[in-house]
């Protein structure tokens, strides 16, 4: 297994993000994630030989709640634990930044990730905005 080295909020390119996207996400477009990520609380990423191959946003209300987004490791990647790592990294970053509440919401088959990085079930409401 190769060496997996996590940073904090680095200079990410749309290039690289876009194709860990591509490598994850079937029917994934293309998209300038440079607004979003100069709006995040912070992200972290993971590289393999200087390899984007993970990433999670941590997203946030600018006070004390912060939400997981787009978690996500490339293919080739997953199932050894790099996923969680980035997920435990991003709960540290947004303790330490002061915040009390981390949220996410995800799909059904995800739950034993989630259940195993230690978030909790809550009930929460949703509304499609767009199709």
């Amino acid at each position: 297994m190769t060496d997996i080295i996590y940073l904090t909020s680095p200079q990410v390119s749309n290039e690289a993000l876009n194709a860990l996207f591509d490598a994850a996400w079937k029917g994934h477009q293309h998209r300038d994630f440079q607004p979003i990520l100069q709006r995040s609380l912070t992200y972290m990423c993971a590289y393999s030989e200087e390899v984007l191959v993970g990433f999670v946003n941590v997203a946030w209300d600018g006070g004390v709640h912060a939400f997981l987004l787009d978690t996500t490791v490339h293919r080739d990647f997953q199932r050894q634990g790099i996923g969680q790592q980035l997920v435990q990294e991003a709960i540290r970053e947004a303790r330490r930044q002061g915040c009390h509440w981390l949220h996410v919401d995800f799909e059904p088959h995800l739950e034993s990730f989630y259940r195993a990085c230690g978030f909790q079930d809550t009930r929460a409401g949703l509304i499609q905005l767009q199709r």
